[in-house]
């Protein structure tokens, strides 16, 4: 009898734990469900996406182009997936920040194809983060596409390695050609950051090409990344007279340089290249660069449909106005989206050869097909003189 009690108060027990566990189930499954409808409507996680990589300098002395181009891409990815994405499925696009350092975007790499699982990877760093990250590209097969890598170098490791950019050898050839034929200089000389990638390639592409014109690089000099006082450098400059200074490198030391240059007196115009495409140009610079020239991917003067609808797009989702990084971002998902898209398989191998065989992908900038090295042809560069108040006003396309 007394065992029988004990299961009878056990029976009851049990019961009202049942009823309660019951309630706790039924508050569990609705949370769930409300946390499953709000997670694929902000993240779409629960839809099988295809997984992509990107790597930008988010953070570091170089962030204001990783940022551009990761807000170019953002806004691509949102777009696309906004359509019902490809083939049915969501984009999701895995960020992982460079520090704009080589060994972080090596980490970075290994991390989207080891544990992320990514089907490629596209990025927004500079040239020597983006050859740090190319050989463990190859090593595992997984396409890489550079939106902002300029360097030659970039895409001659393998068949893995793609870009959407224009190269340092047909941005240096825009901008001699320019300065011969347009502005009439003869006589240039050239400052170079000694230790960069970017800027010594820049730097050799130009000597080479204005000497092919006709033109005399008659001073070369070169300064350290972090270095702040630029007098030697620039007074051996100044004592050979020459007509402009070609400066490739980063709006960091690039700033401080034209504005010691200035200081100086030396008045003639400085020519760059695209990384000089930022706003911190100006807010850095002042009025210093005023007559100045660099190459760059677009301007926005006289923009067609497409474009036009791209920045009012990117002014609505930012409040501000995209540079030309932001627009390589954008372009380079268009690129990639159009390779998975065309892939005859939806795997990794699938969407290198893919990338391999495009043609005529029309971008906000116009037309161009990846050829064989992973380069893109028919791109044009654009020369952009800075104006009084900081304005970029296009002077000449230079195609290809």
């Amino acid at each position: 009898m007394k065992y029988l009690l004990s299961f009878h108060n056990l029976f009851h027990y049990s019961n009202r734990h049942f009823v309660y566990l019951e309630m706790l189930c039924f508050v569990g499954m609705v949370f769930s469900i409300f946390s499953c409808v709000r997670k694929n409507t902000l993240t779409y996680e629960d839809i099988d996406p295809i997984r992509i990589g990107e790597i930008s300098s988010m953070s570091g002395s170089q962030a204001t182009y990783g940022l551009s181009a990761h807000q170019g891409m953002r806004l691509a990815v949102q777009e696309v997936n906004q359509k019902g994405g490809v083939h049915g499925k969501l984009i999701k696009m895995i960020s992982l920040d460079s520090w704009g350092k080589p060994d972080q975007s090596e980490k970075a790499m290994n991390e989207l194809i080891l544990h992320e699982k990514v089907l490629a990877v596209v990025t927004g760093v500079i040239s020597s983060n983006a050859l740090a990250m190319v050989p463990i590209a190859q090593k595992h097969k997984i396409p890489i596409l550079n939106s902002i890598s300029s360097h030659s170098g970039v895409t001659d490791q393998g068949g893995y390695v793609f870009r959407t950019c224009l190269t340092d050898h047909f941005q240096a050839f825009s901008m001699a050609k320019f300065a011969w034929g347009v502005l009439g200089f003869k006589k240039v000389a050239v400052l170079k950051n000694k230790g960069s990638e970017y800027s010594e390639g820049l730097a050799q592409a130009f000597s080479a090409a204005f000497k092919k014109q006709g033109g005399v690089v008659i001073e070369n000099q070169s300064y350290l990344t972090g270095e702040t006082d630029f007098t030697t450098q620039l007074n051996a400059i100044r004592a050979k007279k020459p007509q402009a200074i070609y400066l490739p490198g980063y709006y960091t030391e690039v700033s401080l340089i034209v504005r010691k240059a200035r200081a100086l007196g030396i008045i003639v115009p400085f020519l760059g290249g695209d990384a000089w495409d930022s706003f911190k140009l100006q807010e850095m610079g002042g009025e210093s660069f005023q007559g100045s020239y660099f190459s760059g991917f677009y301007f926005s003067e006289k923009p067609t449909t497409r474009l036009k609808g791209f920045l009012e797009r990117y002014q609505k989702v930012y409040h501000t106005q995209p540079d030309g990084l932001a627009l390589m971002g954008y372009e380079t998902i268009q690129v990639l989206v159009r390779a998975i898209e065309e892939a005859k398989s939806l795997d990794s191998e699938g969407v290198r050869e893919s990338l391999l065989s495009i043609e005529s992908i029309e971008t906000l900038t116009g037309e161009f097909t990846m050829d064989g090295q992973g380069n893109p042809q028919g791109r044009s560069a654009v020369i952009l003189m800075i104006e009084k108040n900081g304005n970029f006003k296009c002077r000449a396309t230079v195609s290809p």
